[in-house]
């Protein structure tokens, strides 16, 4: 780097980068405090291993393939122009300059770790909502899938400038209500049906037992730790300087992942009104309860995330409040009506959020440029805006909703929950689960405090071994 400005610019991008990877880091550490909370005592050590896990497993298959994958297949399947790999994939091998030390680029590494925080997220999604009664080696065959798969396929198809969904459907999700959220809560409702519910959540006549946290204070911390990070995501979905003029006209701007104008000012009045409203509807609707306050509070958020560069704050309230309603609800219609066993409400949170928020996203936004145009792609499906950009519009965002959904969330989970369940490593066995997923491996989480069961344990006490008896005799 020879020019001081252009140096300053990549030194600052890598830095900006740097330190959004940094704040992101405590999505995770929150999430691992949340699920840590809801769990019961007996099964502390195994939800907190199964976390950290995540981190090694799906950092190494990113490096692998994962970051390679969205720059391969923005394509499509046999969709867009190009039919197939996108050659700029050829510069993403793991063994390619660029994946190492490397003076000439100094923005792959941190973009990538940005990337790889996102996959860590896609993947915790999945583990609050199967605590209690899942193989860790199950788990993480699923967070190799939705971490440095599924998602990061999504994010070619949706979540890049050239990605076939932007250019041809003016799919917009900026910061990833549908990219993420939708793909992952839509994996977890896979799994949750396949896996079952705990032991005693659900009473020989149907009805629903709560299954309260063991700590609702790590939950509620976990939770504020997971809005700390998200914003830091937020920022790391925005490009810090790009020239998004004419080379006539140069103007420099911040731009979000399609290189669509943007700034972080608009983006921080949004990220608060979005969860101001949330948590003030999960307030009214919960009647106070903190977990669905706070709960409530992440789905405002998701739901606003799509438009969140573009919405007036006033929207972004509007939108964040009636996707925390709908998220509420549709958690405990899905427990009533289906008797999915979600311990941390992650089906709604993420994928019901998520879902609406992409489908909203297409209504307020409708005509706005999704992307600049690609060069020898086809005429968008469904209008363009009167410079010829790609239009956002609600069929192409409500296509691009089922698709996150159920073809790249719901569909590959459930064939792999199946599998899974087939050869016998999905769910724990019922002694297990009874004594609880420590005891075999751990010693107790709270070796100074006398073992107390609460009114729930006895009868899942109760109700597992009566369980385990008749299945014995019957054997």
């Amino acid at each position: 780097m020879t020019d001081l400005t252009d140096s300053l610019n990549v030194l600052f991008t890598e830095f900006y980068y740097w330190v959004t990877i940094v704040i992101m880091f405590l999505i995770h550490v929150g999430f691992m405090i949340y699920e840590v909370g809801v769990s019961r005592r007996k099964n502390l050590q195994h939800v907190l291993i199964k976390n950290i896990m995540v981190i090694p497993v799906v950092t190494v298959t990113f490096f692998f393939f994962g970051w390679w994958l969205y720059f391969a297949f923005i394509h499509g399947p046999f969709i867009n122009a190009g039919m197939g790999l996108d050659p700029l994939a050829g510069n993403f091998y793991p063994w390619s300059p660029l994946m190492g030390p490397h003076m000439g680029d100094r923005i792959n590494g941190v973009f990538w770790a940005a990337f790889l925080l996102f996959s860590w997220t896609a993947a915790s999604i999945i583990s609050g909502a199967i605590i209690e009664r899942v193989w860790t080696t199950a788990f993480l065959i699923m967070a190799v899938l939705v971490g440095s798969v599924t998602w990061i396929i999504g994010a070619a198809w949706g979540w890049s400038p050239n990605g076939w969904m932007v250019q041809l459907m003016g799919y917009h999700d900026a910061y990833a209500s549908g990219i993420i959220h939708a793909i992952a809560g839509g994996s977890t409702l896979a799994v949750v049906m396949v896996l079952g519910p705990r032991i005693g959540k659900f009473g020989p006549n149907g009805e629903i037992r709560n299954i309260p946290p063991h700590n609702p204070w790590m939950a509620s911390i976990g939770l504020m730790m997971i809005y700390t990070g998200f914003w830091g995501f937020y920022a790391a979905c925005n490009i810090p300087v790009f020239n998004v003029g004419t080379e006539g006209e140069p103007f420099y701007s911040a731009t979000n992942i399609y290189l669509m104008p943007t700034t972080l000012s608009g983006i921080t009045f949004n990220f608060l009104m979005s969860l101001s409203g949330g948590l003030l509807v999960g307030f009214i609707l919960s009647k106070g309860q903190p977990f669905w306050t706070l709960s409530a509070g992440l789905a405002g958020i998701i739901t606003a995330s799509a438009g969140n560069d573009l919405y007036h704050p006033i929207q972004a309230m509007i939108i964040g409040g009636v996707g925390a309603a709908i998220a509420y609800k549709a958690h405990y219609l899905l427990e009533r009506r289906l008797k999915i066993d979600d311990a941390v409400g992650a089906v709604a949170v993420h994928g019901v959020a998520g879902f609406f928020g992409v489908v909203i996203a297409g209504f307020m936004l409708w005509g706005y440029p999704a992307a600049a145009p690609l060069a020898g792609s086809a005429t968008p499906w469904f209008g363009v805006t009167p410079d010829g950009f790609p239009a956002i519009n609600p069929l192409g965002n409500l296509i691009g909703a089922f698709i996150l959904t159920f073809v790249l969330g719901f569909a590959p989970f459930y064939v792999l929950a199946r599998v899974l369940k087939a050869f016998g490593i999905l769910r724990v066995p019922r002694k297990v689960e009874l004594a609880g997923l420590d005891t075999n491996t751990f010693d107790s989480s709270y070796p100074y405090f006398a073992r107390t069961y609460t009114d729930f344990e006895e009868i899942e006490k109760r109700e597992g071994l009566e369980e385990l008896s008749a299945s014995e005799n019957r054997t």
